[in-house]
C-alpha cells in the first residue's frame, strides 16, 4: 500500500489570538507539495489550531490510505498518541478526574483514527534544513491566521512564500535579527522576558527568558515591535 506524507500545524497568533490550521499532502518526491489547505479559526489558542489541522488533514484524506503525519506539536501529538487510550478508558477525563480539554476535538480525531494506518512522526519547528513539509504547513497556517482568509489547492491558492525577516540594524553582529536585551519601544509598553518560547510576527522564533515587546499581533522581538510602529 502506498503511504501518503503529509504534515499539519495550526498557529496562533496571541495564543489567544487569530488562528489558523493547515496540512499539505508531498508529492512523489516527498519534499515538494502535491496540494494542501489551510482555514481560519477566528480567536482561540495554539493547541486548538493544532489539533484542527489534524482533523481537517484526516477528513481530507481517504481512510484506507496509510498516512505518515509529521508535527511540530508536542502537545498533538502526545493527545493522540500517548494521552488519547488512557483518556477513552477513563470516560474522557484526566487522571485526576477533569474533563479533558479540547475534548470534541480529540473525541473527532479518535474516531477518525480507528481503522487507520496513522504514523505519526515528530519534526521540530523553524530548523536550519528542517522538514520541507513541515515549513510549508507552518508558512500556511500563519498567513491564513493573519488574513483569516481560507486558501488551498482547490481554491487556486499559491502557496504562501517565507515570511521576510527585517533589515538588522549597523553593528548588529552577524547580521542576524536584533534582539536588544532592553527595549521601550514607541507606542508600546516596556520589554519583558518570555515566560514561553514562541513566534515573532517576523517569522523567526524567540526563546523562553528572551526580552520581547508587545507589537500589534502578538509578542516578538522588540525591534519588529518599533517597526510596527506608525510614524
Amino acid at each position: 500500500m502506498t503511504e501518503l506524507i503529509a504534515a499539519c500545524d495550526g498557529a496562533s497568533k496571541g495564543n489567544p489570538g487569530p488562528a489558523a490550521w493547515a496540512w499539505v499532502i508531498a508529492d512523489a518526491t516527498e519534499h515538494g507539495v502535491h496540494r494542501w489547505q489551510a482555514g481560519p479559526l477566528g480567536k482561540t489558542t495554539n493547541n486548538v489550531a493544532e489539533l484542527t489541522a489534524l482533523l481537517e488533514l484526516l477528513r481530507a484524506t481517504e481512510p484506507t490510505a496509510a498516512l505518515q503525519v509529521r508535527m511540530d506539536s508536542q502537545y498533538a501529538m502526545k493527545a493522540v498518541t500517548t494521552w488519547l487510550p488512557g483518556w477513552r478508558r477513563n470516560n474522557w477525563r484526566t487522571s485526576s478526574g477533569k474533563p479533558v480539554a479540547n475534548q470534541e476535538l480529540v473525541v473527532a480525531i479518535d474516531e477518525l483514527l480507528t481503522g487507520r494506518k496513522v504514523d505519526f512522526v515528530f519534526t521540530p519547528a523553524h530548523q536550519v534544513d528542517g522538514d520541507p513539509l513541515n515549513a510549508a504547513a507552518d508558512r500556511a497556517a500563519s498567513h491564513c491566521a493573519r488574513t483569516q482568509e481560507p486558501i488551498g489547492t482547490v481554491l487556486g491558492s499559491p502557496l504562501p512564500p517565507p515570511e521576510s525577516t527585517p533589515a538588522p540594524r549597523a553593528g548588529t553582529p552577524g547580521g542576524g535579527v536584533p534582539r536588544p536585551a532592553r527595549s521601550r519601544p514607541t507606542g508600546s509598553g516596556a520589554s519583558v522576558k518570555a515566560r514561553f518560547a514562541g513566534r515573532c510576527r517576523c517569522g523567526q522564533p524567540y526563546a523562553k527568558g528572551e526580552s520581547i515587546s508587545k507589537n500589534p499581533e502578538g509578542w516578538g522581538h522588540p525591534a519588529c515591535a518599533v517597526s510596527s510602529t506608525p510614524a
